[in-house]
């Protein structure tokens, strides 16, 4: 699921460094209010220890020697918890290959099963954890750090334990057979999206299979629009300070790069979801048709930012014309990721399950069945679907720690999803405070894109003890800053331009408001 990307810049040397502070100590107040882990436990710490100084990438027993194949990783500067590497060629070196066969993807997953004890001390860590926490200042890992950025990250130059899957799609891009199994890699080069776009675009005469990302991504977002799937580039923000104490907001816009190898997972997810289907055991990621609600709200949010969203133009095909390096734009895109509300895991197959796969279980945004497989040092339900796929390539039953677990991990996934969900918003919140501080009683122009209705209000007035007045609530979009935030009125006009007044913006409360009139 997309999500917004921030990142608090730290100030130059002449500069005023306290709004920064101020911001940062808000982050660390919330994470203690929320309870988001710190350090990992001793006993987890000295379990990590311990399973690095066994060398898990050692060939045999099941384990395929693939150190031959010229991996890559593609990730943002400075990332060293690599899940994933690829290598692309097309087709016709394997006898194998069914007919139509025109591109082979090699792409091998971190093998965390490789290194943790199913009923361990690091399992129940990460059982309580679930998935990796991204704040701008600061990142809370599902793993610790000598796994997720050592000994299981797929680090280049290093024999690794792995996951590798090769997956055969014919010229048209579609999926003609997939396959996963154990192996040992070694990534030949750590590159960032900027440098594998420059490498693309150039072209590097080492480029190689870099190019032929290009060309099978290309295909593969093509067959997503034929399935009525919508990807967004979600860009980067960075919380700048200015010299004056206040703050902007600049964004990171996306490169086609990235697109293209956000595309290989989706095809990995896809795969993955297919086999399970197939073997009848799994996990697969689902999410519903967006709300109407939603999506009015967010044709209300593209009026705000000034984008024309002709009524006849239906979602899927508005967001390709978007570009993120557009700031109108990149902020409409983080406002769409609201649409991805509802997202569920479904598992199926497991101990004491009714045997069956779900009928519904589709990913709307993707357009397909789907699971999550592709990032297990980050979220832990990946390293269950991996275990499932090695299990049904090898003709394997699927270990029985995996089956146990698999009736609990939609509730594990949807109470730590809830608490990511959660902190990110409270992030937002900081953010959007820190961006107004100061501007209290200036007025701004936004769209209401959301007001209560009687009920919802009827119910809030019930709580805050009656003695209501004409007053509702609801929540603005300012075209210039574009944020979101919640506005009082008497008259709260929906979808209509209005002028609206800051009344408060505080980082350490976490609260922004506004009023119309």
């Amino acid at each position: 699921m997309p999500a917004r990307q921030l990142r608090l810049a730290r100030p130059a040397p002449d500069p005023d460094p306290r709004p920064v502070a101020e911001v940062a100590d808000a982050l660390a107040a919330l994470r203690r209010e929320m309870e988001v882990p710190g350090s990992f436990p001793d006993a987890v710490l000295a379990e990590a220890e311990a399973v690095v100084r066994v060398d898990r990438a050692v060939v045999g027993d099941g384990r395929t020697d693939l150190r031959d194949v010229p991996f890559v990783t593609i990730d943002p500067p400075g990332s060293m918890d690599l899940d994933q590497a690829l290598h692309l060629e097309r087709a016709g070196a394997s006898s194998a290959d069914p007919a139509g066969a025109a591109f082979v993807v090699h792409y091998a997953i971190a093998d965390v099963g490789a290194f943790v004890e199913p009923g361990g001390a690091i399992d129940a860590e990460v059982h309580e954890r679930g998935t990796t926490l991204y704040a701008p200042d600061a990142r809370t890992p599902l793993h610790p750090a000598v796994l997720s950025e050592g000994a299981a990250s797929l680090l280049p130059d290093e024999d690794r334990p792995a996951a590798a899957w090769r997956i055969v799609l014919d010229a048209r891009g579609e999926i003609l057979d997939a396959t996963v199994r154990r192996a040992v890699v070694r990534s030949t080069r750590r590159l960032t999206y900027d440098e594998a776009q420059a490498r693309i675009d150039a072209p590097d005469p080492d480029a190689g299979a870099l190019l032929l990302l290009r060309e099978v991504g290309e295909l593969r977002l093509a067959r997503e629009r034929d399935r009525g799937g919508v990807s967004l580039e979600v860009p980067e923000q960075e919380i700048v300070p200015h010299d004056d104490g206040t703050f902007g907001l600049e964004f990171r816009s996306t490169l086609p790069a990235e697109a293209w190898n956000a595309q290989i997972s989706l095809l990995t997810g896809i795969a993955a979801a297919r086999l399970m289907r197939a073997g009848g055991v799994g996990v697969f990621r689902a999410l519903p048709a967006a709300d109407p609600r939603d999506l009015s709200r967010l044709r209300r949010t593209a009026h705000a930012l000034g984008i024309d969203w002709p009524r006849e133009t239906p979602y899927a095909e508005l967001v390709p014309t978007l570009d993120s390096r557009v700031p109108r734009h990149a902020a409409f895109l983080n406002e769409a990721t609201s649409l991805f509300r509802g997202a569920s895991y479904e598992a199926f197959g497991g101990t004491g399950q009714e045997p069956g796969v779900p009928d519904d279980a589709a990913h709307a945004a993707i357009g397909a069945e789907y699971s999550h497989v592709t990032a297990p040092l980050r979220r832990l339900v990946d390293r269950y679907g991996t275990e499932v796929c090695l299990a049904l390539c090898a003709d394997e039953e699927v270990p029985r720690w995996v089956l146990d677990a698999l009736p609990g991990l939609p509730r594990t996934m949807a109470r730590t999803g809830q608490r990511a969900g959660s902190y990110e918003r409270a992030i937002v919140d900081v953010v959007e405070a820190a961006l107004l501080a100061g501007r209290e009683g200036q007025e701004f122009d936004g769209v209401v894109v959301d007001v209560e209705d009687d009920r919802e209000r009827t119910r809030r007035l019930d709580r805050e003890g009656g003695g209501g007045t004409g007053t509702r609530r609801g929540q603005v979009v300012l075209a210039d800053p574009a944020v979101r935030a919640p506005v009082e009125g008497t008259d709260l006009p929906l979808g209509d331009p209005v002028r609206v007044t800051l009344r408060e913006a505080s980082v350490t409360a976490r609260r922004v408001r506004f009023t119309v009139g």
